[in-house]
Parts: C-alpha cells; sequence; structure tokens
C-alpha cells in the first residue's frame, strides 16, 4: 500500500468509525474492550504485588500486546480503511457515554433516584449511596465531561497520530487506569503505572477537548469565553492534570459549578470547585450531553483533517 493511500484510508476508517459508534453503539455482547479487561484482570491475578516495578511490568506488557495487534493487523491486511474502522468503532464509547447518561436523567425526571442511582455506576465509580438528586446530577454531568475526552477525543487523536496501533494502545492504557489506577489499598502501588501512562497519553487530547468545548459552548446555551475562563482559573486545582480541563471547561460552558466532596467506597476527596454557576440539576444533564456529542463530531473532523495534514508530509518528505 502506497503512503498516499495509507493516509487517506486512516482517514476514512476513523470517519465510519465514528459514524458507526453513533449509529451503533458499543456491542452488547463480546465487546472486545471487555475481553481485554477479562484478560487484564486474570494476569493482574498472576502478577499483583504491592510493588510500581510488577505494576509498570503489567502495564506494559499489555499495552504493548494491544499496539503490537494493532501493527500486526496495519500490516497483515490489504483493506486498511475497514480494518480502521473496525477498530474506531471498537474503542469509542461516545454514543454509550450519552445514552448512559440520558436514561440516569429519564430516571431523575420520573422521581426515581434509586433507579438512577442503581445506573450510576456505570459512569461513575463513586458511592451512589450517598447522593442525593441533584448530587447523581452533578456525578453525570462531571462523567459526561471527562469521558468525552476518555472515551472520544483521545482515541481519535491517538487513531489519527498513530492508525489501529494508536487506537487499541490508548485504549489499553485507559481501561487499565480505570481498572488499576486507584488510590486504595491494593492498587496505590501496583496501578501506578497504569495512571502515569494514562495521564500522559491524554495530556493532548484533554486539552483539545477543552478546546472543543468552548468551540462548541453556544449550541448548549453557553459562552466559549466562560468555558476558556473557567479553564484557566480552576482546572489546575484539580489533582487529576487532565480531567480538571475537561470539566472546567464543561463548567464554564454550561455555567454550572463542579467537583467538591466526592465520596468513594474507599476514600473521601474534598475537591476544589470548577466554575462559578449553581449545582447541577437533571435539566443540565441533556445540555452536557449535547456539549459532549459536538465535541465528539468536532473532534472527529480534527482528526480527519490532521490525517490529511500528516499525509501531504510525508508525500513531501
Amino acid at each position: 500500500m502506497t503512503g498516499r493511500v495509507r493516509w487517506k484510508s486512516r482517514a476514512l476508517g476513523l470517519g465510519i468509525g465514528v459514524l458507526a459508534d453513533r449509529i451503533l453503539a458499543d456491542p452488547a455482547r463480546f465487546h472486545p474492550v471487555a475481553g481485554f479487561g477479562s484478560t487484564a484482570l486474570a494476569l493482574e491475578k498472576r502478577m499483583w504485588a504491592p510493588s510500581r516495578g510488577r505494576g509498570l511490568a503489567y502495564t506494559v506488557t499489555l499495552v504493548t500486546a494491544a499496539a503490537g495487534a494493532g501493527v500486526l493487523a496495519e500490516r497483515l491486511g490489504r483493506r486498511s480503511a475497514i480494518l480502521t474502522a473496525v477498530a474506531t468503532w471498537t474503542v469509542l464509547g461516545g454514543t454509550s457515554l450519552g445514552r448512559d447518561a440520558e436514561r440516569i436523567a429519564a430516571a431523575l425526571r420520573a422521581d426515581d433516584l434509586d433507579e438512577a442511582r442503581r445506573l450510576l455506576p456505570r459512569l461513575v465509580g463513586r458511592d451512589p449511596s450517598v447522593l442525593d438528586a441533584d448530587g447523581v446530577a452533578g456525578a453525570v454531568v462531571e462523567s459526561v465531561a471527562e469521558n468525552t475526552s476518555d472515551a472520544v477525543v483521545g482515541a481519535l487523536f491517538w487513531g489519527a497520530l498513530a492508525g489501529i496501533p494508536g487506537l487499541l494502545g490508548y485504549r489499553a492504557a485507559n481501561t487499565l487506569d480505570a481498572m488499576v489506577g486507584h488510590h486504595n489499598d491494593r492498587y496505590e502501588r501496583f496501578g501506578t503505572a497504569s495512571a502515569r501512562l494514562d495521564d500522559l497519553a491524554n495530556l493532548v487530547p484533554a486539552r483539545l477537548t477543552g478546546l472543543l468545548v468552548a468551540a462548541c459552548a453556544p449550541l448548549a446555551g453557553g459562552r466559549p469565553a466562560a468555558a476558556i475562563s473557567a479553564w484557566r482559573r480552576d482546572a489546575a486545582a484539580h489533582p487529576s492534570p487532565n480531567a480538571g480541563v475537561c470539566e472546567a471547561a464543561f463548567a464554564g460552558a454550561l455555567d454550572v459549578r463542579l467537583g467538591g466532596r466526592t465520596v468513594y467506597s474507599y476514600r473521601t476527596e474534598d475537591r476544589p470547585l470548577l466554575g462559578d454557576g449553581k449545582p447541577p440539576v437533571t435539566d443540565d444533564i441533556a445540555r452536557a450531553v449535547t456539549l459532549s456529542r459536538a465535541v465528539s463530531y468536532g473532534a472527529a473532523a480534527v482528526a480527519m483533517a490532521a490525517v490529511a495534514v500528516l499525509g501531504r508530509g510525508t508525500r513531501r518528505s
């Protein structure tokens, strides 16, 4: 395959994959990411120790295997656009993110707090039993903000930059962070490498997310300047170098206030307040989903444009 065709196939595959995620969402059964998670869990049982070194070996093994599978797919596959589309659809989670958020919003509108609490763990790891309706709404908006970057923008960024290996390697790193990158007794040391790798992989995508949130803010009834202002003022106080950017930008764009006390099963965190609006309510979930979808489409356009630019640069070289 010539270099020109390869770059065109990558751009086309990314676009088709985004459309497939929008139409099909995540497969209900036999999801490849779930299969990777099962493999990671099995390997964790063999390799776990309260050691950063063991955690590093665990992370490198799994991420290298995922990226290596992507390299093999690109080398053996003649229909690169199709393979890229399938890989993109596999790693994206934007449509499922929005649908899960909307289901929780529907339960809250029906005054079914128990159902909303039951559904919440699909999006966040915090303890839902301590949250009232507005607390659930706030947790959902925060999750939509952070996962717009993790489930969409980050994957498309690495897909544009590195093709199928980038897509699969990124999703592997992000999944491992969700599995073992926690501050608790079991993972405080073992999960360090996974958490740091995920931080590194999302440094650029999170900031691209912030820019896209600002650009798309009017579609959710917000102002670009408010998103940028909240990002610049509040993001650095967040314990995550990346989630703070996304959540602060969403808070400014939606004119809500995120953060505050966050209760997990293993610890309680008093997080800084992001934005200076009102605490989120049920109706703000729909606005957050609208903004997330706009950002996702914007990220797809940026990714495809970046592939075109990279392809032209490669041909000139």
